[in-house]
């Protein structure tokens, strides 16, 4: 009969390493930072008033005349290109349709800003039908909420009917809706606009953040489920060095492969040693693979909120103090953090109670 082993030595592991493509491991965050998502809907949507709230400044004219936006206004915000298109249809003669198009055209994620107070219309579902032929994830927003809320259930769900799928209220004008149900519906619609999206907008920067950590601790702890010891090893630092890569963007800090791997060292020692003991807990069935698999969230989660203090303080850490904030980090339970919804308690309250 077989019998599961540990890789015998570090060489072993370092071979495996070798073989993975770690160039395109930075190609990747780099196209990520990169994302490009579209603001688009009908005339007076409420389009540029979102576009405003999003990034903070008044960037894009609003107005209550229908049609105030005659061509695509187009901000960089760091690397993230947030582009508000004027509505569909033609007012005053123009045709604005082909210009919103050709944004759309090159868009990772297209949000559908629809008018509460005048519901959905056929040229909406047209509009709809429209986005999804060019083959991106859309996320259909109900924009002006606050001004029906009587009525707002009932205008909800003719929605869903006719789009065949449920809206996110919001309020563009005063802000509710918008971190705790649109931000994370972005996320969970299109993950690689994370790293463009807490870069460019400052205030829900430590909630995607979160969300990253969260999303990535989830993935190793899969991978770790592996009941094969030493073959997760690979991915596992690979997923770990991607999650201080993309953090480190999110910040404004150009770091290579390398310099990841060394952040990762000075917080964690040595992470090969870690890991080959780490698989020590495979051999035995079932429970062991368990236990696996939380120890190997628990430490990214460490390594993630570790990374997370240290860019904030723009990598102005000793290392004895960063391997401390990983050791305390990665000892606190994890487990509410990474299922709690979005729209919950930060982490620095939560931490305060712990």
């Amino acid at each position: 009969m077989n019998v599961l082993r540990l890789p015998g030595q570090l060489q072993d592991v370092q071979t495996l390493l070798r073989a993975l493509d770690w160039h395109a491991l930075e190609q990747d965050v780099a196209r990520e930072a990169t994302s490009r998502l579209v603001i688009v809907g009908p005339v007076n949507s409420g389009k540029s008033t979102l576009f405003n709230r999003l990034h903070g400044h008044k960037l894009s004219a609003t107005s209550a005349v229908p049609g105030t936006t005659t061509g695509v206004v187009e901000h960089p915000i760091g690397p993230f290109l947030l582009v508000d298109t004027p509505g569909f249809g033609e007012v005053w003669g123009i045709d604005r349709a082909s210009v919103a198009e050709e944004a759309i055209a090159h868009a990772d994620l297209a949000l559908l800003l629809l008018d509460a107070v005048a519901g959905v219309r056929q040229s909406d579902l047209d509009l709809y039908e429209h986005l999804q032929a060019q083959g991106i994830p859309i996320i259909v927003v109900l924009n002006k909420s606050d001004l029906i809320r009587r009525e707002l259930s009932h205008v909800l769900e003719n929605a869903e009917r006719l789009l065949e799928t449920r809206p996110i209220p919001i309020s563009a004008k005063n802000g509710d809706g918008i971190v705790d149900k649109l931000v994370p519906m972005i996320l969970s619609a299109q993950p690689g606009v994370a790293v463009a999206m807490a870069k460019a907008l400052p205030s829900v920067r430590e909630h995607v953040v979160n969300q990253i950590i969260r999303r990535t601790a989830w993935v190793n702890a899969l991978i770790a489920l592996s009941p094969v010891p030493g073959l997760d090893i690979p991915l596992l630092l690979a997923s770990q060095t991607r999650l201080v890569l993309r953090i480190a963007a999110v910040y404004g800090h150009s770091m290579t492969v390398s310099h990841a791997r060394e952040l990762l060292t000075t917080m964690a020692g040595s992470l090969l040693s870690r890991y080959l003991g780490q698989q020590l807990a495979k051999l035995v069935p079932g429970l062991g693979w368990l236990v696996s698999a939380a120890l190997s969230a628990m430490t990214t989660w460490g390594i993630g909120q570790a990374s997370r203090r240290y860019f904030e303080a723009d990598g102005q850490v000793r290392a004895d103090h960063l391997r401390a904030l990983y050791q305390r980090m990665r000892r606190l339970t994890p487990w509410r953090w990474l299922i709690r919804r979005s729209g919950d308690k930060s982490l620095s309250e939560e931490v305060q109670e712990t």
